[in-house]
């Protein structure tokens, strides 16, 4: 319940973006140094205004970014405390899953707008001179044409309202078979750790579904 409760909680509030970070790889370091690379030309007055108008459009994608690294975290120590939970009795699992959950809320709702904030800030120095490097000033207005027209608007505004509705309807449909698979899965590998290991008495039978009307 944990889980699943504070993941559907951190995904809507995140919204639509989805932002991914890899895990650097060693640099191998070459027998000579390479040749400096060439400085960018300059960009016109022209063309930083319109890499300026790009990134104003592209400013919710950016805090979007910034708070889903600010919620990997959170999803990482959520992940180690579900499973610790499983060892808890049963009448303190309850009290401890809450106050958890309660934590890594308060600790998302205070670090996502810092870590969304800095992005914002950084953007400039970072995503505006790739604008100016890599378009043309006629791609640069074409994309802020697409940006802007109302369709693309119109769905952006939609779209994290569909995730929302997507991701209840979801939950509520797996949260059962994936909590009893969970189990399954943590069962055998505790027995492949420790094969002397009592098995686990068996949970309170769940109550039937009502029937669908």
């Amino acid at each position: 319940m944990l889980k699943l409760n504070l993941a559907l909680a951190m995904a809507c509030a995140v919204g639509c973006v989805q932002a991914q970070t890899a895990v650097p790889m060693p640099i191998p370091v070459p027998d000579t140094a390479p040749a400096p690379a060439a400085s960018p030309t300059p960009a016109s007055p022209a063309k930083k205004e319109l890499a300026a108008r790009v990134l104003a459009l592209m400013k919710p994608a950016v805090e979007t970014l910034g708070l889903q690294l600010a919620q990997q975290p959170a999803l990482q120590i959520q992940q180690r405390a579900g499973l610790a939970l499983q060892g808890v009795a049963a009448e303190r699992r309850e009290v401890l899953g809450r106050e958890i959950e309660a934590d890594l809320r308060k600790y998302f709702e205070e670090t996502g707008p810092l870590v969304r904030d800095r992005a914002v800030k950084l953007a400039p120095t970072t995503i505006a001179p790739m604008l100016e490097d890599r378009f043309t000033e006629d791609e640069l207005r074409q994309i802020i044409a697409m940006l802007e027209s109302p369709l693309n608007r119109r769905f952006q505004q939609t779209f994290p309202e569909m995730q929302r509705v997507l991701a209840e309807k979801l939950v509520a449909e797996m949260r059962g078979d994936i909590e009893t698979r969970a189990r399954a899965l943590e069962q055998t590998v505790g027995k492949r750790l420790n094969p002397t290991a009592p098995a686990p008495a068996a949970g309170p039978a769940a109550a039937p579904a009502p029937p669908k009307k």
